[in-house]
């Protein structure tokens, strides 16, 4: 089956969408007994979450890289991944997309939210030919994550490992029974549009 070139793929239903993030265990510790993102979690700081897992583990090196050693899975509400999207720019400029340079840094300055567009990863973190999202919450995008938006938390650490595990040993068809099931997003057009999906 072919593979739109930008595309989100997630694990959703019909009320949440689930993203990852990586942390420190002195952030992800707090903010798991919490249920939420607590300091020493930095409001000020622009936060990325991410709906593919894949990618994630890409990100953090399967929860190995320093300051990356905990990774958080964050169900959210569809309406506020969606508000982010409505309020996004995308981080690069690009020709076929932007009327000019000024018209995208406008778009940057005024926007609380950045979007961009990385190779998709296979199991082994190689690139895919198409693409997964990125999405970069600042100011009152943060302040709506932290306090709207975030419905639960899980620590899926020990799934990483076991998945590594389970590819060293070279088992690969164990390792991606166990990889979250990631279905197209439904987008709603003009969000599509916005973002530069296809």
């Amino acid at each position: 089956m072919s593979v739109p070139l930008r595309q989100i793929r997630a694990l959703h239903d019909a009320e949440t969408i689930t993203v990852y993030q990586a942390y420190p265990p002195e952030i992800a510790e707090p903010a798991l007994a919490a249920g939420r993102f607590v300091p020493p979690f930095r409001r000020e700081r622009m936060t990325w979450i991410k709906p593919s897992f894949r990618w994630m583990m890409y990100r953090c090196g399967w929860a190995a890289k320093p300051g990356q050693e905990r990774v958080l899975a964050v169900r959210i509400t569809r309406s506020g991944f969606e508000w982010a999207l409505e309020h996004s720019a995308l981080s690069h400029f690009q020709p076929a997309f932007h009327p000019d340079r000024r018209t995208w840094s406008d778009q940057v300055k005024q926007s609380p939210v950045r979007v961009q567009w990385d190779p998709e990863r296979d199991l082994r973190l190689a690139p895919l030919p198409y693409r997964s999202l990125q999405v970069g919450l600042s100011g009152q995008a943060v302040d709506r994550y932290v306090d709207q938006w975030i419905v639960g938390l899980d620590d899926v650490t020990g799934l990483a490992h076991r998945i590594r595990d389970l590819l060293r040993a070279g088992d690969r068809a164990t390792a991606e029974s166990l990889l979250p099931t990631e279905t197209p997003y439904p987008l709603p057009a003009a969000i599509g549009t916005r973002i530069d999906a296809t």
